[in-house]
């Protein structure tokens, strides 16, 4: 899949793991409409730590049919930081983008982390050589319902055995960083 929009979440439960869900451009208006029609009445996002099991299988199932391709760049505890391990990850993620030719990036937006993260992407894009042509940027998954798509793989990914099992349907690449 080349050219595609990434979307980027995170989840700290056990490893690392920086999440990456690849849509192609032409399916991603599609996909929005999607996921927004999981979202309840008054909810202005979808957070797989608040919603119920049966809405969790409900949205893992809407994402298979989506068929995103999912990276999940895996982070281990092994006496790196958190901060470091989060760079190794983003870095490798540029990488891997610029290697597929993608060109838009949107990463789930924590306040604490943006001028660090603006830092590390211009650095890792232009060492990849693709620092004029990737668009990047911080959202809320209020403003970018496919921040979900992402949200929710970590999430079931963390927590294993079933929950991991219902990403099966999902082309999923794990890389350990």
């Amino acid at each position: 899949m080349r050219g595609g929009h990434v979307f980027v979440d995170e989840s700290k439960a056990k490893d690392f793991l920086l999440v990456a869900a690849v849509m192609l451009p032409n399916g991603v208006d599609a996909a929005r409409r999607s996921m927004r029609t999981l979202q309840l009445q008054g909810q202005s996002e979808l957070h797989m730590v608040r919603e119920s099991d049966g809405r969790r299988r409900t949205i893992l199932a809407t994402i298979t049919l989506l068929e995103p391709q999912v990276t999940i760049y895996r982070a281990p505890r092994d006496g790196r930081t958190e901060l470091s391990r989060r760079e190794t990850c983003l870095r490798t993620l540029v990488a891997d983008c610029a290697a597929a030719g993608h060109d838009h990036l949107s990463l789930d937006r924590d306040a604490s982390m943006v001028s660090r993260d603006n830092q590390q992407i211009i650095e890792a894009a232009r060492k990849a050589g693709i620092g004029g042509t990737l668009r990047y940027q911080h959202e809320t998954a209020a403003s970018e319902p496919l921040l979900a798509i992402p949200d929710a793989v970590a999430w079931a990914w963390a927590k294993g055995g079933a929950w991991r099992a219902l990403c099966g349907g999902i082309t999923l690449v794990v890389r350990d960083v």
